[in-house]
This record gives C-alpha cells, sequence and structure tokens, in this order.
C-alpha cells in the first residue's frame, strides 16, 4: 500500500487538460468491436486497470487486441476461455461481458478481485433471464461470480428495468443482438445512453415510446470508436477550478452526453461559472469543450434525480460542501453504498479526518460547510473517486493531505498526481 503527501500552491491556476479516454465508451468500444465480425478500431482508450481486464477477458475469448485494433471472428466465433474471466476491480466488464456472453454454445464465469466480489450482481440474472438467457450469481448474497450458461436460443422480449442503470441497459441491448426477434428495453430516464447512441448509429436499435429502446438483432458492422475524454475525470479538475476564486480550468474533447454532465450543472449550483460547447460527436455521441472558472461557493441540496444521475462525482460534492458556506445535502444516492468501496461512508470520514463537520444518511450525508479544511491524512479504501477527492481537498489545505492508498487512481488514471502538480506550472 503506497502512501502520498500531496500539497498545492496557495493560488489560483488556470490550466488547460486533456483527459484520459471515457472508461464507460472505451468498454463499450472494446467489447461492441470484439462482437463484429472483422477489424475494428477503438482510438483513444482509457488507460488503467478496468479496461485492461476487459482487454484481457476479450483476448481470453479469442479476440485480438492490440494497440486499439480489434480483430475478432465475430461473437459467434468467439471460444470457451477454459478458466473464469478475471475481471479484476471493473464491475463494468462483469456487467456487460455477462449480456455479451449470454447467447454463447459454452459455459463463462466472471470473477474479480474481493472489491468486486461484494459488489452485487443479482440485478443482471431477471433482465437477462427475460430473453431466455441462464445466469447465476453466489447466493444468498447475489454477489460474483456470475456463471452465464449455454441455452438452446434467445429471444426477444420487452424488459422493464426499474433502475437507472446503463450498465444493466447495455448489457441486455449485449444479449438482445443474439436473440431471435425484437426487444423493447423499457426503465427510468436520467442514465446515461451511450450504448444506445452507439447502436442506433450502427443500425441496431432504435429509440422506442417515451422511454424505450428496440434492439434490432443481427451482426454489428466493424467500426471505429473515437473515445472522447472522459468528463469523471474531468470532473475532479473541475472541482479544483471550483473551490478555488481565480482558478479556471478548460478540459476540450469530453463526453457531453446528457447523462454525464449532472456534476456541472451542481457546480453551478454551488456559485462557479460554467462554459460547455459541443463541438462534435461520436455516432451520435455529443463531445466538447468545457471551461469552469471559481466562484465563491455556496452550499446546496442536490436534487435526488441529479444525484442518481452524478453518482461517480458526489464524493467531490462532499469535498465542495465541505469548503462552501452552508449546508449541503446529498439524498437519493444509496447506490454509492455498492460501489468500490461504501462511498458514503468514505465521504463522511475524508471530511471528518481533514477536520470537516459530516454526517451519513442511508441514502446520502450531509455536510457543514466551514470553508475550510486541516491538513491530515486519509484513508482511500483502495478506491480512485476517494483518493482523487482527497487531493482535491488539499487544493484547499494550508499544508499537506497524506493519501493512503494512492496509487488506486491507476484504475482509472494513471499518472493523475503529475498532471495535478502541473496545473500551476
Amino acid at each position: 500500500m503506497t502512501h502520498r503527501t500531496v500539497s498545492y500552491p496557495q493560488e489560483p491556476f488556470q490550466a488547460t487538460v486533456a483527459v484520459p479516454g471515457d472508461k464507460s465508451l472505451s468498454h463499450r468500444a472494446l467489447i461492441l468491436g470484439a462482437m463484429a465480425a472483422g477489424r475494428s478500431r477503438a482510438i483513444g482508450l482509457a488507460p488503467g486497470a478496468d479496461v485492461a481486464a476487459t482487454v484481457a477477458a476479450l483476448r481470453a475469448l479469442g479476440v485480438g487486441v492490440d494497440a486499439g485494433w480489434i480483430d475478432s471472428p465475430g461473437v459467434e466465433g468467439w471460444s470457451d476461455p477454459g478458466a473464469p474471466l478475471d475481471c479484476g476491480n471493473s464491475g463494468t466488464t462483469m456487467r456487460l461481458l455477462a449480456g455479451a456472453l449470454a447467447g454463447r454454445s459454452f459455459a463463462s464465469t466472471l470473477t474479480g478481485d474481493a472489491s468486486l466480489l461484494a459488489r452485487p450482481m443479482r440485478r443482471l440474472v431477471g433482465p437477462l433471464g427475460a430473453l431466455g438467457a441462464m445466469v447465476t450469481v453466489a447466493e444468498p448474497a447475489g454477489t460474483p461470480p456470475v456463471t452465464v450458461y449455454p441455452v438452446p436460443r434467445l429471444h426477444g422480449a420487452t424488459v422493464a428495468i426499474d433502475l437507472a442503470s446503463a450498465q444493466l441497459r447495455t448489457a441486455v441491448a449485449l444479449a438482445a443482438m443474439q436473440a431471435e426477434g425484437a426487444t423493447v428495453i423499457a426503465g427510468p430516464v436520467g442514465y446515461r445512453d451511450h450504448t444506445e447512441r452507439w447502436l442506433e448509429a450502427l443500425g441496431r436499435g432504435a429509440p422506442h415510446g417515451a422511454d424505450g429502446f428496440r434492439i434490432d438483432p443481427g451482426p454489428l458492422p466493424i467500426a471505429e470508436y473515437r473515445i472522447p475524454g472522459d468528463p469523471s475525470s474531468a470532473a475532479v479538475l473541475w472541482a479544483m477550478a471550483a473551490l478555488r476564486r481565480g482558478s479556471a480550468v478548460t478540459t476540450p474533447g469530453v463526453s457531453l452526453n446528457p447523462g454525464r454532465i449532472g456534476f456541472l450543472q451542481i457546480l453551478e449550483r454551488f456559485g462557479a461559472v460554467i462554459s460547455a460547447e459541443v463541438t462534435g460527436s461520436v455516432l451520435g455521441d455529443p463531445v466538447g469543450t468545457v471551461t469552469v472558472t471559481g466562484g465563491g461557493l455556496f452550499g446546496l441540496e442536490v436534487p435526488e434525480s441529479l444525484a442518481a444521475a452524478t453518482l461517480d462525482e458526489l464524493i467531490l460534492v462532499g469535498v465542495l460542501g465541505a469548503l462552501a458556506e452552508g449546508m449541503t445535502v446529498v439524498r437519493g444516492a444509496a447506490e454509492l453504498r455498492t460501489k468500490e468501496s461504501d462511498r458514503i461512508a468514505g465521504t463522511v470520514d475524508l471530511i471528518r479526518r481533514l477536520g470537516g463537520g459530516a454526517e451519513a444518511t442511508e441514502d446520502g450525508f450531509a455536510v457543514v460547510g466551514m470553508g475550510e479544511l486541516d491538513p491530515g491524512a486519509v484513508r482511500s479504501r483502495g478506491d480512485h473517486r476517494l483518493a482523487m477527492a482527497a487531493a482535491v481537498a488539499a487544493v484547499a489545505v494550508d499544508g499537506a493531505v497524506v493519501i493512503e492508498d494512492a496509487d488506486a487512481v491507476s484504475v482509472s488514471w494513471p499518472g493523475f498526481y503529475e498532471v495535478m502538480e502541473r496545473l500551476w506550472s
């Protein structure tokens, strides 16, 4: 376990930073490319252990992946890996591959590290089962390993998903492309709809009704996927700029999918100045440039609908709340307890260890805005989001913050700390 001492100049900064490729889209590009027969390409893949886990799993299935090139016999030609597929710490890898493997003629077991083996996966069983898939999880906990068994065929269906989970919808979509007959996925709005936009552009689906999406089964075409910058990584920079009056950061080429920019709305409510411009798209998914300029921070109550669409950034909301004027309250975010760590407990612990006031609730937290935090040591709990949030807190600390298990950031952003240090250069 590596500890890192982080401290930053007590002055504003102005910087332009190209953040790493989007992790969510990298997983999708790799798996969609691997399901197509022929050579596809993914440009700008996210670095880090999570995406590497997807690459390793696809290679075990007989897919060639090298420097972004994906050479595949197509999903029908995937081979039996002969051993459990190790998803590392990546829940996205596990959930998406469970869907992609649902139509194969061999059994597959998906496993992972200790953190992943404690996360909920039973939610896959019902929706994939509606298509005729046979998927099991470890009972009674409903956790991995996940085993996907061969079935004679998959059939189209209307699948209602009551959780705003893009990963679950994508798992169903990947299975549905291998089914006999069309599938309609119905569920709540407010999720990141990357998969739906890409499948529509690739000719494999279309919107259906008010909140549904139809999957048309059939082979995927080969494609070139250009991965934009990850807004969840950019959010760390945006938060740093927001908490330091006079600071500004510009992040070009980031995903501006409507389901990914809730944090910008929260920052604006906190008091930051936001500029976001769409400059292009990738297979119908908007991409653009965001600039965040810091001003005074004022506490807020995050609407539950916005909290549910901003789960990856809510730790940052807690840190900003501790440095704001007034109370900040987050509700409707119980899903935070089932991430790489219990992020509700982790957020409260981080703030308290730096002298702030925070209380956990069943589905969120409340933070007392004190305008400042103290030097101290914090625990990342092996969670990259907590480690990055600790670095954000350090911007406002007159002194140093020691981050325990600081290397957790390698899951999504190797070299993160070096990039942060260059903001003032």
